[in-house]
């Protein structure tokens, strides 16, 4: 008989992996725009372009993504630890707070983010206490800028000690 798992014990475990900071974004029926940070994000496929994404059931904006045919995953740069914090925690209008833009579907994109990608509803499984959205990328930018990273409930970023690493063998 396997003993039963402990789901703070299974969240800290998770947790040791270390992965980048996104926030997710949409529109609501009504036109309001709603986000959240996500670490649960991952590319799929080149061909066709697909990501993943999976947004909890306990956000208040959940059915909003589970259902929506349009949303955009913007990759934080390492500089943006407070606008994760604000998509993670405020509860008022979020993008009031934040620099951003609309992309062609009128779906918030995120100013200063290393990427962004625009993304049409592909597939969506309830799984558990998420949703896994499978979505077509439709359109994207990118910078030379480092994403900001999480592990272990705590932020961090390379840029730093990338470069720090770089002097060394550079100078070996």
């Amino acid at each position: 008989m396997t003993s039963p798992i402990d789901p703070k014990e299974l969240r800290t475990a998770f947790g040791s992996f270390m992965t980048g900071v996104t926030i997710v974004t949409t529109r609501c029926a009504d036109g309001a725009m709603v986000g959240f940070t996500a670490n649960s994000f991952s590319s799929v496929s080149i061909d066709p372009p697909l990501l993943l994404v999976c947004p909890g059931n306990f956000l208040s904006s959940y059915d909003t993504f589970a259902n929506c045919t349009y949303f955009a995953v913007n990759i934080l740069a390492e500089d943006q630890k407070d606008i994760a914090n604000i998509f993670a925690s405020y509860k008022g209008d979020r993008f009031v707070k934040v620099p951003h833009q609309l992309d062609p579907r009128g779906v918030p994109l995120i100013d200063g983010a290393a990427a962004q990608f625009s993304c049409t509803r592909h597939q969506a499984l309830p799984m558990g206490d998420h949703c896994i959205l499978i979505d077509e990328v439709t359109s994207f930018t990118h910078t030379d800028r480092a994403g900001l990273g999480y592990r272990a409930g705590k932020y961090f970023h390379i840029g730093l000690e990338g470069n720090a690493q770089q002097d060394v063998i550079e100078r070996t």
